[in-house]
């Protein structure tokens, strides 16, 4: 039977809007004050908000933290990936 990588499991906690704590995060795509996008374990999450910054990242154990003003939580439909410029280019 062939090696297999584990499963991250993936958890949201939201703090009364202002911290955020993400398990199960494979990748961060894009940041800043307003929006986050990341693919996570079970499909890609973005965050929307206001003075969103991460506060921790930790790709080998799939752990993030933001804090700011969290506005929505949103699952999106799988994406390609590569990136913003395989994106570009197709």
């Amino acid at each position: 039977m062939p090696y297999e990588e584990p499963k991250l499991t993936h958890r949201l906690v939201l703090e009364s809007r202002e911290k955020l704590t993400v398990s199960g995060v494979e990748e961060v795509e894009s940041f800043d004050e307003t929006t986050i996008v990341m693919d996570t374990a079970l499909g890609a999450l973005v965050v929307r908000g206001e003075g969103l910054h991460i506060e921790k990242l930790s790709l080998d154990g799939g752990d993030l933290a933001v804090e700011g003003t969290v506005e929505s939580l949103t699952y999106e439909e799988s994406r390609e990936r590569g990136g913003f410029f395989s994106r570009l280019w197709r």
